[in-house]
């Protein structure tokens, strides 16, 4: 599957490729749907990920096809996830433990297909070998897991602390999961009764469903320890509203995670007198470390993650792009929250 532009998904017939020096190719078992790629796929651009046109999705996980000369550490068959990017470890930012800044983060697409190439700096640094009893499309949810377990991290995230998280897509889910496998007290803040439910389901020991005509800062508040807001506050929907209701929802001393990436150029406004005298910490948290890869991978492979609840539909490789229409309208329709599809490509060379 190729973008080629705004809601211009192709499918093409392209070489199987051949690893250069220090490269493996694999042959991709499960790729999944991610809200990053819907986010790709609607506004036709993503700042650093991508230059159109390019092979599409990020999220996979496979048997290793070939193996470039000076590969050691993979060998032909070998089950493996390998992360969308890795870092050079060299410049100004890797240097100073900020990897996802990397200012060379080499970054790789192309899941769904039937094989992709890895350049050799995520293989040596980022690619990952899978147990035989963890299911590909498990593996997958390494990427978007490691993103959420790296925004915990930076949120300064404790066992006993209050959390409320903004939106129950699936980065969404997968905070308020790991928040509870951390012993966080964890309040969602949904649209609807069914994400209510699936954010119940993953660990949220409370939720508010947003009514219209309703304060819902005041109603999230009133669900925090003594009104007060809670320690942290993290922000999944990528809207300028949910940002300024984040700042409201946070307790002084508190911190807020925006880690929902609203459209280049979106302004927001923020009462400062709550920032300074509320002594708030205001943190964005963008992509994933190795470090955070592996804390996510550990997460799937010891099986204390709900790997399989995250998988919701699965299907062909032909079917991404009605995939695709269909997650533009998903919010819209009742019923069952669908989280992520897993692809089973066909390989057929």
């Amino acid at each position: 599957m190729v973008l080629y532009g705004k809601e211009d998904l192709r499918m093409e017939e392209l070489p199987v490729p051949e690893p250069e020096p220090g490269e493996i190719v694999i042959r991709i078992e499960a790729a999944l749907t991610c809200g990053t790629d819907l986010k790709v796929y609607r506004r036709g651009y993503h700042a650093r990920m991508l230059t159109l046109p390019i092979p599409f999705g990020h999220e996979f996980a496979g048997t290793v096809h070939s193996v470039g000369k000076g590969v050691t550490k993979f060998s032909v068959g070998d089950r493996v996830v390998s992360l969308n990017s890795a870092p050079c470890d060299e410049c100004y930012f890797c240097r100073r433990n900020q990897q996802n800044l990397c200012e060379n983060l080499l970054f790789n697409n192309g899941a769904y297909a039937e094989y992709i190439r890895v350049p050799a700096r995520i293989v040596e640094k980022n690619t990952l070998l899978v147990p035989d009893h963890v299911p590909f499309e498990h593996a997958a949810l390494t990427e978007p897991l490691a993103c959420a377990v790296r925004g915990l991290e930076e949120s300064n995230a404790q066992a006993g602390d209050s959390m409320v998280v903004i939106g129950a897509g699936p980065i969404g889910l997968m905070f308020i999961h790991v928040a509870a496998l951390m012993g966080c007290d964890v309040t969602a803040v949904v649209k609807r009764d069914d994400q209510a439910e699936a954010a119940k389901e993953f660990g949220a020991r409370q939720t508010y469903v947003i009514r219209e005509g309703e304060d819902v800062i005041a109603a999230v508040r009133a669900l925090t320890p003594e009104s007060r807001g809670a320690d942290i506050v993290v922000e999944a929907v990528a809207a300028p509203i949910t940002w300024e209701w984040a700042v409201d929802m946070v307790r002084k001393g508190g911190t807020v995670n925006f880690f929902g990436g609203p459209p280049s150029g979106t302004r927001v406004a923020f009462d400062t007198n709550r920032l300074h005298y509320g002594d708030i910490t205001l943190k964005a948290s963008f992509h994933h470390t190795p470090s955070t890869c592996r804390a996510a991978f550990d997460l799937i492979t010891s099986g204390r993650l709900n790997s399989e609840r995250f998988i919701t539909a699965r299907t062909g490789l032909a079917e991404v792009p009605g995939i695709f229409a269909k997650m533009m309208v998903r919010s819209t329709k009742p019923g069952p929250p669908d989280i992520k599809t897993a692809i089973f490509p066909k390989p057929t060379a």
